[in-house]
């Protein structure tokens, strides 16, 4: 078996005003990185809306709809827009994740990567935030354990802020394990260590500014492995941001691309140990486009090695 590479040209009809970080050319840099893996190249089909309303209430949906623009954008809030394809977009992004549980989980691959945007792990229940407006996976983990009948479902997030939106949809589920690293203080202020969640199963790891690879690696060997392997998920889905790159425009925490090879392959390993190798991963932030290239080949190229 091998890896997935999911993805739709959908995903580059969000636009987003001129500057905006979260902009087309963060896909391109994607997926012209990846053009030299051999991977199961697969089309996003539109997302349910079954599965959106397993994470998101209808309100959420509808508000969406009916901020969707016909022409031009229009401003969410102060971080947040919505173009004439942005929710098509969406949509394909949900379609993505939930493709890739069902190749995993059916066998057809070992493990999958979604290049998707917008992203999705700020997205709380009825708040579309932080560039995100659905919470793809989220969404994801919901599918899997619905639909597919998992008993447990692991979230690793090491995006440099924290998934927000993410543990507003899943908190509530003791079958969901979510970890997520990020540095404090920073956008959007959540994530304080103390904070656990509503049965215990949210990790939040705060990182100081200036965190280097070494640092890091020992605060996921110390305290988000074992955290994983006594919770022992069927599924292991990852958030894969790439702003804690140190050369990253939008934070401070000093990652190298090989940082990010690590902790892949770490994940690897406890899937392979866990759940027979099962990973999918979504594209999250990382908003330096030489340095989010870099570390999204680094990133599925692990992924590649441990799929075959």
């Amino acid at each position: 078996m091998t890896t997935a590479l999911i993805t739709h040209p959908d995903c580059a009809s969000h636009i987003t005003p001129p500057g905006h970080p979260e902009q087309v050319a963060r896909l391109d840099a994607i997926l012209t990185a990846l053009e030299s893996l051999d991977l199961l190249r697969a089309s996003a089909p539109m997302g349910a809306e079954a599965d959106v309303l397993r994470a998101h209430p209808k309100a959420h949906i509808d508000a969406l709809r009916a901020a969707d623009p016909d022409q031009g954008i229009v401003q969410l809030d102060p971080d947040t827009w919505m173009s004439p394809g942005s929710l098509a977009a969406a949509w394909r992004g949900v379609g993505a994740v939930t493709r890739a549980v069902d190749m995993v989980l059916g066998g057809e691959v070992t493990n999958a990567y979604c290049a998707i945007r917008p992203p999705g792990h700020h997205a709380e229940k009825e708040t579309p935030m932080g560039f995100c407006l659905f919470g793809n996976v989220a969404i994801a983990a919901k599918y899997a354990l619905d639909h597919h009948g998992l008993s447990r479902v692991a979230i690793v997030d090491f995006d440099v802020h924290h998934g927000n939106g993410t543990q507003d949809l899943v908190q509530e589920d003791p079958r969901i394990l979510f970890v997520s690293s990020h540095q404090m203080p920073l956008y959007p202020g959540t994530g304080d260590p103390s904070d656990t969640g509503d049965h215990d199963t949210v990790l939040n790891i705060a990182l100081r500014e200036g965190t280097e690879g070494p640092e890091f690696r020992q605060i996921y060997e110390t305290l988000v492995f074992p955290r994983i392997e006594a919770f022992a998920p069927d599924l292991i889905l990852v958030s894969a941001g790439f702003d804690a790159h140190r050369a990253d425009p939008l934070a401070g925490i000093n990652l190298e691309t090989e940082d990010f090879a690590w902790v892949t392959g770490r994940i690897c390993d406890l899937a392979e140990k866990l759940c027979a190798g099962r990973v999918v991963s979504a594209q999250e932030g990382g908003y330096d486009l030489e340095a989010l290239g870099a570390s999204a080949f680094a990133h599925v190229n692990v992924l590649k090695e441990r799929g075959r």
